[in-house]
């Protein structure tokens, strides 16, 4: 009786979807498959893990589906519900083709479903886009649920999503935004890997890795001006590149060609450079081949810094894909004295026991083998790759090179493998590294501080001409020599189409910062209202300079000790909200790590309205400018900068710090310090 008055009670449930069972899939074997995920539940946990996806479930198919979801979380350390996974294939398609009570749903649906495109998805059938767990939401349930309450949205109501599940639902107010999402949010007792996983095998907790559980990934294109931004400005930093020039005639090398990793060759060769990244998995070379982001395969290290030292005597261009693992590149580069401008490194480390690092010595194939039947020992594998990986690089920087961490926790996971000595103190991860993160020496002094960050765009009428009509529109928006970064910026632009950086939805991303911003989104309303262009979908992730609270990345260049603190990512989440964002999201982890950051983001749906002009003028500036009072705070020079223009202007009101004597400071402590106080 209970289950009958629950089913009665409902709005929304699986069977309005499915009157019927559907069969169970066949799985295309050209597909990408996630790894068996760690599972270490107790047998009490297994059941409560089981119970909880059949919360979805109506009672009459708990007999079929219980064996059925068991078999999964045992074999795959997941329940993902594959029986209910679409067999057309899915894509984010027109916003015209989908069906909606409002233009908000029908816009969030592209998002969804172009963040699961096998084009764009690092695991499709496990509803991963990229990072190795970075899931749209946890189960083929949850997503069947989510797009059907977002037909029926109106315009008074907002979804509440959390780690994945709807929630359902609520009354809400037109100016409220139409979704709001967590993900992993966890208990601060609890905020660690362990718990994680084990609140992600019972079905309570998903890792947005903020682009994908925020709906945001535009696909790698995004990597790639963040990349190509990273380049430019090591190069200008140590390279004594000017701020009119490119990498001609130098050689980057990395490794990582997957999800985000797969912009790092194109994103070299737009610089003017000559990447080589290492791969061991040769399907993603492959995708990046056919996408012509790769040039061409080398199969061993000899092979590839010839093909390197070719290109840069003549001051080519080239995008060099070794196929084959980074320790293996790096020690013989080491060992054959061969000199590397810039080096880094894009695995992702901050899932390196779960199949974000392959260790050295065995290949892709003996690494996700080892996933499923002998996680101690691929845990033993990686800790002594990183180990060899730490040595390798330090002898390379030693011969000049000039190493920075890309940020995905390659030096944290290093330190967790055991070598101490990649502390500045030798001891403690949290005085930095011997070694800048990227956001730490390049990205955050010369990009976020100013508040430039990864601003974007999806044309959702699918066609290209909204596209070029767009990019044209913040070409005219974008004044070159306004600052170097807008000079890059104006750059990148103008090569967009011939550098055939879309894949998925037809999208853009750009590296601008509030004004610049502000003034793009008005732009392309006013086009929306006047008919020019069908309707657009802006928005940020992490990566920025105030959505994202990460010591080892968007905030390692904060040294007030703040860096450990979640308030600005909070107050840009909860400020979204109030000022209008048809979505605001917030997430743990991010490109990081569980635990390791808290990432805020937004989407907006540009209809056109004089509405969405008000929302714009308020809050794009908030988004960026809570950022950067946080860098000024902090006392980052060019972050009071532009706080203070900001102040000038009238904008409005920053709180700005008074800077001390450094002499004066610690002649004092030197005099009066006594461990432990007085």
């Amino acid at each position: 009786m209970v289950n009958k008055k629950i089913k009665e009670a409902m709005k929304v449930k699986l069977t309005d979807i499915f009157p019927e069972l559907p069969d169970y899939p066949e799985f295309d074997p050209a597909i990408r498959r996630a790894p068996k995920r760690e599972l270490s539940l107790t047998e009490a946990e297994t059941a409560l893990a089981l119970k909880n996806a059949l919360r979805y479930i109506p009672p009459e198919w708990h007999e079929r589906l219980a064996p059925e979801f068991l078999e999964e979380l045992l074999t795959r350390g997941r329940i993902y519900g594959y029986r209910f996974a679409p067999r057309e294939r899915i894509y984010g398609k027109p916003v015209d083709e989908y069906r909606g009570r409002t233009l908000a749903g029908k816009a969030l649906q592209v998002m969804i479903d172009n963040n699961l495109d096998p084009d764009v998805a690092l695991y499709p059938y496990e509803l991963v886009t990229y990072g190795e767990t970075g899931s749209v939401m946890q189960n083929w349930m949850q997503y069947h649920l989510i797009k059907r309450y977002l037909e029926e949205l109106a315009e008074d109501e907002t979804l509440a999503v959390a780690s994945g599940h709807p929630m359902g639902v609520f009354p809400s107010a037109p100016q409220a935004p139409r979704v709001i999402i967590t993900n992993g949010l966890m208990i601060g007792l609890y905020d660690d890997l362990e718990n994680w996983n084990r609140a992600a095998a019972l079905g309570v907790a998903s890792y947005g890795q903020m682009t994908a559980g925020g709906w945001m990934y535009i696909g790698p294109q995004g990597i790639v001006h963040g990349t190509y931004s990273t380049l430019l400005n090591a190069g200008r930093k140590v390279l004594g590149i000017t701020p009119s020039g490119n990498l001609s005639g130098s050689l980057f090398v990395s490794s990582g060609l997957g999800g985000m990793s797969g912009a790092q060759g194109k994103a070299c060769v737009i610089a003017g450079g000559v990447a080589v990244i290492a791969e061991v998995d040769y399907s993603r070379i492959a995708t990046r081949l056919n996408q012509g982001w790769i040039d061409i395969v080398a199969r061993t290290p000899g092979e590839a810094f010839s093909l390197a030292f070719k290109a840069k005597e003549k001051k080519e261009a080239l995008a060099i894909a070794f196929y084959g693992n980074v320790v293996d590149l790096l020690e013989y580069a080491a060992d054959k004295e061969i000199k590397i401008d810039l080096l880094s490194d894009q695995t992702s480390c901050h899932n390196a026991y779960e199949g974000g690092y392959c260790p050295a010595g065995i290949d892709f194939e003996t690494r996700t083998a080892l996933l499923n039947t002998d996680k101690p020992r691929f845990r033993r594998l990686v800790d002594e790759s990183l180990r060899r990986h730490f040595r390798a690089i330090k002898r390379l920087t030693e011969a000049g090179a000039y190493f920075f961490d890309y940020g995905n926790s390659f030096m944290k996971a290093v330190f967790d493998a055991g070598v101490k000595e990649i502390c500045r103190d030798g001891e403690n991860p949290l005085g930095g590294f011997i070694w800048p993160s990227y956001v730490e020496d390049i990205m955050g002094p010369l990009l976020f501080d100013y508040g430039y960050g990864p601003f974007r765009w999806v044309c959702l009428s699918g066609k290209d001409k909204d596209l070029e009509a767009t990019d044209k529109a913040a070409l005219e928006c974008i004044d070159p020599g306004r600052r170097y970064q807008d000079y890059d910026n104006y750059h990148w632009l103008l090569r967009a189409k011939e550098n055939n950086l879309v894949v998925g939805t037809k999208a853009r991303i750009l590296y601008q910062d509030a004004e610049g911003r502000a003034k793009i989104a008005l732009r392309f309303n006013e086009l929306v209202r006047e008919g020019v262009i069908g309707p657009v979908m802006i928005g940020r992730d992490h990566h920025d300079a105030g959505g994202t609270d990460s010591p080892f990345r968007e905030t390692a260049n904060i040294k007030d000790g703040s860096n450990i603190m979640a308030d600005t990512a909070t107050h840009v989440f909860a400020g979204n909200a109030a000022r209008g964002m048809t979505l605001a999201a917030l997430h743990n982890g991010g490109g990081v790590g569980i635990g390791k950051a808290i990432n805020g983001g937004f989407g907006l749906l540009l209809d056109g309205s004089p509405r969405t002009d008000e929302i714009i003028k308020c809050a794009i500036a908030w988004d960026v400018m809570a950022g950067v009072a946080r860098r000024s705070w902090a006392r980052n020079r060019a972050a009071i900068e532009v706080a203070g223009e900001y102040n000038r202007a009238g904008r409005g009101r920053i709180t700005l710090p008074f800077l001390a004597d450094d002499d004066l400071i610690k002649k004092l402590v030197k005099e009066k310090y006594v461990p432990g106080g007085k």
